[in-house]
């Protein structure tokens, strides 16, 4: 069916990032996520592929391509069975990298954002701590002015990428005492005396993927690793929220309609009292549910996202996709779960991963109860 939002060349791209997922990814979901590590060969080979900077400009190594190009790539990513490579990928790609490509100069751009694209050098984003999540401006991350460098000391907590980023887009205080006003961002080499994982965390989900905690003690980073302009970091931050929640709208949505696709599938083979579960009128209306809440959430998230194409900041639309899409995914991979039966609480059909893996969306990049804070703001209540 055609559609306002992919042409024919998106279809192309689709179909190859399809099979880069199917072939080369899919067939070792089951071993990482057993091991809850994946080689760090993925970065280099999606990098080669093109999908690591898929927006980003040419002269940093990008396709300079229309943001729909993204949706595309986002799309496919439920396709390789790992949630955890996925939001990998995605940090690399969608999170820890464009802060540089908004904010970097030149130099900054040569050195980390092109090999972040080339899958060369793996980068990680660093602003949660134990004690500051959603709330941002209440990070404790000190960076203090010494000549020319900046002192930094503090922890981060739940980093993605944290074990095996190079480098890391970190958010500190520059100035305690003027709270958001006195945040800043740097680009900090993970090599540098003094930076630490202290932990690699154990999660519900998304196993394969590194989230650790991190300790700076007196890390030493050059003033030129400055990203922008010092105590403007905290609304650079609240900006790149709306491309980290945009991207988990769309592989939310896609997740779900994946996990349905394969319940439909299930539900027409797996014969109860002599029929088909399909056959019976629970089962369709179950199924016509949820296909009902996969659409309605599909073309809103289109909606935001030719909203971002045009270079606005839809943080409203954007807070209520990402309600939608997750809140709607763990519903629909629950009831997916629930048409299985024993088989879907079993590990070999990858349902209960999914769902494991799903659930995270709820939370991460703003919990649904701060999504409805930022819209409650913005509609003046």
């Amino acid at each position: 069916m055609k559609t306002p939002w992919f042409t024919e060349e998106h279809e192309i791209f689709r179909r190859t990032v399809r099979k880069f997922m199917e072939t080369e990814l899919a067939p070792h979901a089951e071993e990482w996520e057993e091991q809850k590590d994946f080689p760090n060969w993925i970065f280099k080979r999606a990098g080669e592929m093109g999908f690591l900077g898929i927006t980003y400009p040419e002269e940093v190594g990008g396709s300079g391509c229309d943001y729909f190009y993204k949706v595309v790539y986002c799309e496919e990513l439920p396709r390789s069975g790992c949630g955890g490579v996925n939001m990998a990928l995605l940090v690399q790609s969608d999170m820890g990298s464009p802060p540089i490509n908004i904010l970097g100069t030149k130099e900054q751009k040569e050195e980390y954002l092109v090999p972040i694209i080339k899958g060369e050098k793996i980068c990680a984003i660093g602003v949660t701590e134990p004690n500051a999540g959603s709330d941002v401006a209440a990070i404790r991350t000190t960076a203090r002015r010494d000549g020319d460098y900046y002192v930094i000391n503090g922890t981060k907590t739940f980093i993605t990428n944290g074990a095996r980023a190079d480098v890391i887009t970190l958010a500190a205080k520059t100035d305690p005492d003027k709270g958001y006003d006195g945040m800043s961002l740097f680009l900090l080499d993970t090599d540098l005396p003094g930076f630490s994982v202290s932990r690699k965390l154990e999660k519900m989900g998304m196993h394969p993927s590194d989230t650790t905690e991190l300790v700076f003690e007196d890390v030493r980073v050059p003033k030129d690793k400055l990203l922008g302009e010092e105590n403007t970091g905290f609304f650079e931050v609240m900006i790149n929220f709306q491309g980290e929640r945009l991207v988990a709208a769309i592989s939310a949505v896609a997740g779900a309609a994946l996990v349905l696709e394969k319940t439909m599938e299930y539900v027409k083979q797996r014969e109860v009292f002599g029929k088909p579960l399909s056959k019976f009128q629970v089962t369709r209306h179950k199924i016509v549910d949820m296909l009902c809440e996969i659409e309605a959430a599909r073309h809103y998230v289109y909606h935001c996202c030719w909203l971002f194409d045009q270079d606005k900041n839809p943080a409203k639309e954007v807070s209520i996709a990402k309600i939608l899409s997750t809140e709607m995914a763990v519903r629909v991979i629950n009831q997916c779960i629930q048409l299985h039966g024993g088989y879907g609480y079993m590990r070999e059909y990858g349902i209960e991963r999914a769902f494991r893996d799903a659930r995270l969306a709820t939370i991460g990049g703003g919990t649904t109860e701060i999504m409805k804070e930022v819209i409650g703001k913005m509609i003046g209540l």
